[in-house]
C-alpha cells in the first residue's frame, strides 16, 4: 500500500514548502499540495519538518586499529545513523589484501549481511605501484569511484607526493574523485618521537605533536598537486581555520577542490584532551581552538565548505568492562590501551548518530545555518559529490523514499542512550537539544518509529556509483 506523508513542511537544499508526499514502490511518487488519502496509509506530518535522509560520506565501521577494532560494526553503526536521521553512509575499504578486488570483497563480507541502511565504499590507496594502477579501471565495475590518499601515517598509510600525483591523474582520467587526509607525516613523526623521549605521554600531546600548520601546509600541497594533475580533490575532516582560508584561496583560483568538516571540530578544543577523560577526544586530526571552531562555522555558512560528515570511528573508553547492546553483553578493548601512552590510544570518536541532532540545535536553531543549508551540507551536497544524487539526498519524484520526519520542538538531553552507538560514552552527553527525527524511512520502509527500531541487519543495499560525479 502506498504511504502518504500528509501536511508536512518539506525542506530541500533549495526551498522550504508545505506539501504532501506520496511513497510508492520505495520511491517518492508524487509531491503536491494536496494528495488524496484514498487507498493509502496516511502519516500525519502536520507541524513537522520532512527532510531527506542524511548522507554521511565519511564513516569507519568494524575498523581494526592498534590491536583492537572499532566498536560499531555495519549493523550497530548504521542503526545509530538511522536513529539520527541518516539513511546513507560511505565507508572506507582498507587496502590490506594483495589486490584491490580482494580488499573490496573482504569488506563486502563484513558489511553486506549486517548493513542497516544503504551504503557505498571509498577505496583507500595506501600502497601504489604499476599493479595497483592497472587495477584502477576495474573499480568502476565495483561501483567505487572515490580514492583516499594520505600525507600522514608514515610507513603505514602514506604515499609520497609523486605517488599521490599519479593517483590523481589516473583518477582524473576515469572520472574518479581523490580524497585527501592532509597532515605532514614527517613533522608529526619527529614531534611524536621527541614527546615520547621527554616522557610527555598524556592525551594532550596527541594534539601538540600534530600542529595545525602541518594541516594547512598539507592541504595546500594537496591542492597544488591536484592543480598540476588537473584533477578534482576533496579534503576530508578539515579542522583548522587556516585550512578554510586555504580552501577559500584555492577555490578563488577556480580549482575544483572541495572541503568537509565534522561536528567535533565545531564544538571541541585541545582543552578537552587535558581533562582526566581526555582520551575520549583523541582523533586524527585533533581538536583545535575556539577560533578554529568559529572559522569552520563561517566556512559552512558562506559556502567555502561543502559538507559535514563525521569520521565516525568509535572505541570504548574503558574496554575492560562489558556493555549491554540489544540485550547482549559485549566487551572490546578500547582507549584504555593507551592509558599510559597517547601513541597507543585508538584514534576515533562516535558521532554518526549525533551529527544531525547537534547541527540542528547549534546550527539551525542557533541561527548559524538556514534549513536549506542544513539539508545541503548533510544530505544533498554529499550525494551530489559522490554520485548518489538524485537517488539519495533529495526530495524529488523518482528519488529513493529516504526521509525523516522531524519534531523541531522536542527538548531532551542527548547521550549514549539517545545516539544508539555501541559505545560506553558520548561526546555530547547531557547536551540539551531541541530537535529530533520521530520517524525515519529507508526506501519507503519505516525503520525508526520514535524509540522503536523496526530495522534489521542486511536491509541496507550497496550503492554502486558511476564516474563523473558533480564538482560543487
Amino acid at each position: 500500500m502506498p504511504t502518504l506523508i500528509k501536511s508536512g513542511t518539506l525542506v530541500t537544499a533549495d526551498a522550504v514548502f508545505e506539501s504532501d508526499l506520496l511513497i510508492d514502490g520505495g520511491k517518492i511518487a508524487q509531491i503536491a499540495r494536496k494528495i488524496s488519502t484514498e487507498g493509502k496509509k496516511v502519516v500525519d506530518a502536520a507541524g513537522r519538518l520532512v527532510l531527506p535522509g542524511g548522507v554521511d560520506a565519511h564513516v569507519h565501521l568494524d575498523l581494526p586499529m592498534f590491536g583492537t577494532v572499532s566498536s560499531d560494526d555495519h549493523y550497530t553503526g548504521m542503526k545509530a545513523a538511522a536513529f539520527g536521521g541518516t539513511t546513507t553512509v560511505i565507508d572506507f575499504v582498507p587496502q590490506d589484501k594483495p589486490s584491490l578486488k580482494q580488499s573490496i570483497d573482504a569488506w563486502h563480507a563484513k558489511a553486506d549481511a549486517k548493513a542497516a541502511v544503504d551504503f557505498a565504499f571509498h577505496m583507500n590507496i595506501t600502497r601504489f605501484n604499476d599493479q595497483v594502477a592497472a587495477e584502477f579501471p576495474a573499480l568502476e565495475r565495483e561501483g567505487i569511484t572515490s580514492l583516499k590518499v594520505f600525507t600522514a601515517y608514515n610507513n603505514r598509510l602514506r604515499l609520497g607526493d609523486a605517488e599521490i600525483f599519479k593517483v590523481m591523474r589516473i583518477a582524473r582520467d576515469h572520472g574518479f574523485l581523490t580524497l585527501l587526509h592532509a597532515e605532514n607525516g614527517d613533522v608529526i613523526d619527529l614531534l611524536v618521537s621527541e614527546a615520547v623521549a621527554a616522557g610527555n605521554l598524556a592525551p594532550i600531546w596527541h594534539a601538540r605533536t600534530r600542529p595545525a600548520w602541518s594541516e594547512v601546509e598539507a592541504s595546500l600541497r594537496g591542492a597544488a598537486l591536484a592543480a598540476m594533475a588537473e584533477a578534482p580533490l576533496y579534503l576530508v575532516h578539515m579542522n583548522v581555520a587556516g585550512e578554510v582560508d586555504m580552501l577559500e584561496y584555492i577555490r578563488a583560483q577556480g580549482l575544483p577542490v572541495m572541503g568537509e568538516t565534522c561536528p567535533q571540530y565545531l564544538f571541541f578544543t585541545e582543552a578537552h584532551l587535558e581533562r582526566p577523560d581526555g582520551a575520549k577526544w583523541i582523533c586524527s586530526p585533533p581538536m583545535r581552538s575556539l577560533d578554529d571552531n568559529l572559522r569552520l562555522w563561517e566556512g559552512l555558512a558562506d559556502g567555502t565548505l561543502q559538507t559535514v560528515a563525521t569520521d565516525h570511528c568509535p572505541f570504548f573508553y574503558d574496554g575492560t568492562k562489558e556493555v549491554t547492546y540489544e540485550g547482549k553483553q559485549i566487551k572490546i578493548p578500547g582507549k584504555e590501551l593507551g592509558q599510559e601512552d597517547f601513541t597507543r590510544i585508538p584514534n576515533g570518536l562516535p558521532g554518526v548518530g549525533d551529527r544531525l541532532l547537534v547541527l540542528f540545535t547549534y546550527g539551525v536553531a542557533a541561527g548559524r545555518l538556514s534549513l536549506t543549508q542544513f539539508v545541503a551540507l548533510t544530505a544533498t551536497n554529499p550525494a551530489k559529490i559522490f554520485g548518489l544524487y538524485p537517488r539519495k539526498g533529495s526530495l524529488t519524484v523518482g528519488s529513493d523514499a529516504d526521509l525523516a520526519i522531524w519534531n523541531i520542538d522536542r527538548h531532551y538531553s542527548n547521550g549514549v542512550k539517545v545516539a544508539k552507538h555501541r559505545t560506553d560514552y558520548n561526546l555530547y552527553e547531557g547536551w540539551e537539544l531541541t530537535a529530533r527525527p520521530e520517524r525515519v524511512f529507508l526506501r519507503g520502509r519505516l525503520i525508526v518509529d520514535g524509540e522503536r527500531w523496526l530495522g534489521k541487519p542486511g536491509q541496507g543495499r550497496f550503492l554502486k556509483r558511476k564516474p563523473g560525479a558533480e564538482i560543487l
